[in-house]
């Protein structure tokens, strides 16, 4: 699947079809964010300025927010961030950005952010792609800041081959591309790749 195919899928998406919860109802679909910002709050610092890759309707933003983050919500579907934006107001404050990874430094300038995650996107992408995103990614976070990334690894790797497919990494692929792209894995017990952004090569 390339970047454009999957974003188009998601950009087409109905709301029901975007995480298995909204099957069971809304509530489980916001309180299954509630959970993940909870998580990610436990590896992110107090007060750090965060950037959520891929942040759909705000599910895991918006609860991230009010947490105390400053958070810079980055989607490539205006669609999407219409919706965040409707849902978030009185709710939190945050920063919406339509973009895809290359657009991420034309809005950022010269600021790092102190924390990055991408939750449910990489996933989706070819191996190319997802390396090309987490470069990108890396790129946006400053020397010692944390990233979140959905990057699972299998002793049987394969790429998607549907939007809402799943790419799987090896041990090793992923090693190489963590020396490669300067991120060193943290032990963190998350059910995501979490790493600390460091040097390149």
């Amino acid at each position: 699947m390339t970047a454009e195919a999957v974003i188009t899928a998601w950009d087409r998406a109905d709301p029901a079809a975007i995480h298995p919860t909204r099957h069971v109802s809304e509530d489980a679909y916001w309180e299954s964010g509630q959970v993940q910002a909870d998580m990610l709050a436990q590896v992110i610092p107090d007060g750090a300025r965060v950037l959520d890759f891929g942040c759909g309707d705000g599910r895991v933003a918006i609860p991230l927010a009010a947490h105390g983050y400053e958070v810079t919500a980055v989607d490539s579907s205006q669609r999407m961030l219409d919706r965040l934006a409707r849902l978030a107001f009185q709710r939190a404050s945050l920063t919406t950005v339509n973009a895809d990874a290359d657009g991420i430094a034309a809005h950022l300038g010269r600021r790092r952010m102190d924390a990055v995650y991408a939750l449910a996107v990489l996933i989706h992408h070819s191996w190319a792609d997802c390396l090309h995103i987490i470069g990108r990614l890396r790129a946006a976070t400053k020397l010692g800041g944390i990233l979140v990334l959905d990057w699972p690894v299998s002793e049987t790797p394969e790429e998607a081959d549907s939007w809402i497919g799943v790419t799987t990494w090896s041990a090793q692929q992923q090693a190489d591309a963590c020396q490669r792209i300067g991120l060193e894995p943290v032990d963190s017990g998350l059910p995501w790749g979490v790493y600390r952004a460091v040097k390149a090569g």
